[in-house]
C-alpha cells in the first residue's frame, strides 16, 4: 500500500468531475466514466494519451506517494491529516488553466501563487515523519530523469525531487506528447472541456488521502479533509529544513 497527500475537492466538486471525466476514471467510486465524446481522436488514442495521468487520479501533487514508514500505521496517518486540516485556515488562488508544462498538457496557474506553494511546503513537512526512505531502485528510477544537484537532494531527503522551490504546481492532463499536432489537438478540447472552471479565483478549502492498494494498481480516493482551522497558510512556516537536521533540532 502506499498513500499520497493530493490537491483534490469533494467528488461533486466541479473541477474534480470535469477532471474525472477526461482522464476516463472517478477515484472516488473506482469507476471508468465514458470518455469518448471529449475529443476529435479515436477513443482509443485518447487514452493511449491520458493513461499515466488516469492511473494516478485528478489531482495536483502535495507529497508524493510513498509508503508508511515502519511502526506507523493508516490510522497514524489519518490522525495526522485531521489534525492538519483542523489547524489550517482555507485559501483563495488565482485561476487554474489549461498550459503545456513541458511535453504535457496540466491545468497551472498562470502565474506564482505564494499560498499555494506554502501549503505544498506544508504537507511535505508536515506528513515527512510517516515516510518510509525510498528503494534504490525507486531512487535510480527518479535519477533517470536527470535532475539536478539541488533536485536530487530533495529526492534523498524528502522523497521527492520537485518540492520547496522547484515544486511547480499542476494537475496533469495528458502523458508525454510527442506529436505537436497531438499535442495542439489535445490542448484545444482541453480548454473547451474545463472552460466551466478556468478563467476564475478558486477557493482551496481541502486535501485529499489517496491510496494505492498495490504497486501500479489505480490511485483511489480515501477521504477528503476540509480545512477549517484559523491558520494561515503562508503564516505555518514552510522553511525546508532538512528532516535529519530537524530530528536532532
Amino acid at each position: 500500500m502506499r498513500y499520497a497527500i493530493y490537491f483534490a475537492a469533494d467528488a461533486d466538486d466541479a473541477l474534480m468531475r470535469l477532471g474525472n471525466a477526461w482522464l476516463g476514471r472517478d477515484p472516488f467510486a473506482a469507476t471508468d466514466p465514458d470518455m469518448s465524446a471529449l475529443t476529435g481522436l479515436n477513443a482509443t488514442r485518447f487514452r493511449e494519451l491520458t493513461a499515466d495521468p488516469r492511473r494516478y487520479g485528478f489531482h495536483g501533487t502535495l507529497k508524493a506517494p510513498f509508503h508508511l514508514k515502519p511502526g506507523m500505521d493508516e490510522a497514524d496517518l489519518i490522525t495526522a491529516c485531521r489534525k492538519f486540516a483542523s489547524d489550517l485556515a482555507p485559501f483563495r488562488i488565482e485561476a487554474l488553466n489549461v498550459n503545456r508544462l513541458g511535453k504535457f498538457l496540466a491545468l497551472t496557474p498562470d502565474r506564482p501563487q505564494p499560498d499555494l506553494s506554502a501549503f505544498a511546503a506544508l504537507c511535505v513537512r508536515q506528513f515527512e515523519p510517516y515516510r518510509a526512505p525510498l528503494s534504490e531502485a525507486d531512487l535510480e528510477r527518479r535519477r533517470k530523469s536527470g535532475l539536478t544537484p539541488k533536485q536530487d537532494a530533495y529526492l534523498t531527503d524528502w522523497g521527492y525531487p520537485y518540492v520547496f522551490d522547484e515544486m511547480r504546481f499542476h494537475m496533469t492532463l495528458s502523458n508525454k506528447l510527442d506529436s505537436e499536432h497531438e499535442a495542439a489537438e489535445l490542448e484545444e478540447a482541453a480548454k473547451s472541456h474545463f472552460a466551466a472552471v478556468t478563467g476564475k479565483e478558486r477557493a482551496c478549502s481541502s486535501f485529499a488521502l489517496y491510496q494505492e492498494p498495490e504497486r501500479g494498481a489505480p490511485f483511489d480516493v480515501h477521504t477528503v479533509f476540509q480545512l477549517t482551522g484559523t491558520t494561515p497558510v503562508g503564516s505555518a512556516g514552510t522553511r525546508p529544513t532538512r528532516p535529519t537536521d530537524r530530528e536532532n533540532a
